[in-house]
C-alpha cells in the first residue's frame, strides 16, 4: 500500500474540510501512464508496451449517506451525479459528470450497491500532458467505487475495462483500452488486446536508470481543443481498411494479405488510410521486439525501436500535425528540438495521441541538464518533466498518523 506523508495528508483533508465540512476516511491514487511502444495499436485490439509514471491522481474520501456522488477536484466546480439516473446524457459528453455517471453505471450493470460519497481531488497529471490524465481520473473513480462498494474484489483489469467503458460510451472519445489498463496495472507492462474481453498484460522487469538514461515527457503546450476529429479519424480509417477484409479491426487481417490489397484499398479507403494501416502492422510487430530488447537488456536496440516508432508515427499514421495548420506545429517543432539537442543519442518520439500535448524523449544522463534547458529555453519552465515509473496502479493509500 503507498504511503501518504502528513503534508499530503494534510492538503487532502483541508480541501475536503473546506468542499464538504467534514474528515474524510479513506484516500487512493491513479498514476498517469507512458506508452513506451505501440502508438494507436490498442484500438485495434494490437499490443501496447506501457507503464505507470510517478505523477498521480489522488482523492480522499467519505460516503455521505445520500444518494449523489459529490466530487470537487482541485481547481473546478463541484460535480454532483444522482446515482438515481445513471443513463448517458448528450449535454454531459465531454465533463467529469459523465465519467463519474458512466463508472457508476458499470457497478450497478454488475450487480453491485452503490451508494453516495464524497471526494477531493488533486492531481499532478496535468490535463493535456498526453500521460492520460482522463484514464487516471476513470481508474481513481473504479478504485474508490471498488473499494466502497465491492470490498476490492474487482482485479485492476476490470477497473480499466470499467474506465474504458465510461469514457467510450458516456464521455464520448472513442478510446482503447491502453491508458486505463497501464494506470490500473501499474509498473512497466507488456499488453495483448487481441481478446478485448481477457487481454494478456505481461510484467516487464527493466530499470531504466541502470541504462544511463533519463525518461523525458516534453509538453508542448499545444491544444487538444477542437482534435476530436482528427484523433477519431485514426482508428475509423484503420477500421474502414479492416472492413475490406470482413474484419472489426486490424488486428485481425492478414498482413500479407493486406499487402497485396493496396491497390484496390487505394480505391476504397484512401491513401491516408493505407498508410496508417502501414504503421499499424509495423508498430503492432515492433512491440514484441521492443518488449524483447529490454528483457535481455538490449538497450541499444530498444532505443532503435523507439526510433523507428517514431518514424512511423510521423511518416505513415501521421499524428504529428494537424491537416490544414501552417502556423502552429508545436508538436513537429520539438521532435525537431530533441534532434538537435540529443544530437544522435538517446532517442525520441511522439507521445500517446499526438496532434498536441507530449514528446517522449530518453535522454543520456550526460546530456539531461543540457537537454532539459535547452527545451525549456524555447517552450518555458516546467515544460520537461523527467520521470520514473510507478510499480502501483490504482490504490487505496495508507496515511501517516
Amino acid at each position: 500500500m503507498l504511503k501518504l506523508t502528513l503534508e499530503e495528508k494534510k492538503i487532502l483533508d483541508d480541501g475536503f474540510f473546506a468542499a464538504f465540512g467534514t474528515a474524510p476516511l479513506r484516500y487512493f491514487s491513479a498514476p498517469g501512464r507512458t506508452e513506451i511502444g505501440g502508438n494507436h495499436t490498442d484500438h485495434q485490439r494490437g499490443r501496447v508496451l506501457a507503464a505507470a509514471v510517478d505523477l498521480d491522481t489522488r482523492s480522499a474520501v467519505a460516503l455521505n449517506g445520500t444518494a449523489t456522488v459529490r466530487i470537487l477536484s482541485e481547481g473546478y466546480p463541484l460535480c454532483a451525479v444522482e446515482l438515481s439516473d445513471l443513463q448517458a446524457k448528450a449535454e454531459e459528453r465531454n465533463t467529469t459528470a459523465a465519467l463519474v455517471r458512466g463508472v457508476a453505471a458499470e457497478f450497478v450493470r454488475m450487480g453491485y450497491p452503490v451508494a453516495g460519497f464524497d471526494a477531493y481531488v488533486t492531481s499532478t497529471v496535468l490535463p493535456g500532458s498526453g500521460l492520460s490524465s482522463s484514464a487516471a481520473f476513470e481508474v481513481l473513480l473504479g478504485t474508490v467505487f471498488n473499494a466502497l462498494f465491492c470490498g476490492g474484489s474487482l482485479a485492476a483489469p476490470d477497473i480499466a475495462r470499467i474506465g474504458q467503458q465510461a469514457e467510450n460510451e458516456y464521455f464520448g472519445k472513442p478510446c482503447g483500452l491502453m491508458d486505463q489498463m497501464a494506470s490500473a496495472v501499474g509498473g512497466l507492462v507488456a499488453m495483448d488486446f487481441a481478446d478485448p474481453a481477457s487481454p494478456v498484460i505481461r510484467p516487464v522487469t527493466f530499470d531504466l536508470s541502470a541504462c544511463g538514461h533519463a525518461l523525458c515527457i516534453i509538453d508542448t503546450h499545444a491544444s487538444h481543443a477542437d482534435l476530436t476529429e482528427e484523433y477519431a479519424a485514426v482508428p475509423s480509417e484503420m477500421k474502414s481498411v479492416a472492413a475490406h477484409f470482413g474484419c472489426e479491426v486490424l488486428s485481425k487481417v492478414n498482413q500479407r494479405a493486406f499487402y497485396a490489397e493496396i491497390p484496390a484499398l487505394r480505391k476504397a479507403c484512401g491513401d491516408r488510410a493505407v498508410l496508417r494501416a502501414m504503421h499499424f502492422f509495423a508498430e503492432n510487430d515492433r512491440v514484441l521486439t521492443q518488449t524483447a530488447a529490454l528483457e535481455q537488456g538490449d538497450f541499444s536496440a530498444f532505443l532503435e525501436m523507439v526510433k523507428e516508432s517514431g518514424r512511423s508515427s510521423y511518416m505513415y499514421l501521421q499524428n504529428v500535425l494537424v491537416g490544414g495548420s501552417r502556423r502552429n506545429q508545436d508538436v513537429a517543432l520539438v521532435l525537431a528540438l530533441c534532434d538537435r539537442l540529443l544530437d544522435g543519442r538517446g532517442a525520441f518520439r511522439v507521445h500517446g495521441g499526438g496532434f498536441a500535448g507530449t514528446v517522449q524523449a530518453f535522454v543520456p544522463f550526460e546530456r539531461l541538464e543540457m537537454f532539459q534547458s535547452g527545451m525549456e529555453a524555447v517552450l518555458g519552465q516546467g515544460s520537461c518533466h523527467v520521470l520514473s515509473i510507478r510499480a502501483e496502479g490504482g490504490v487505496e493509500m495508507e496515511a501517516d498518523l
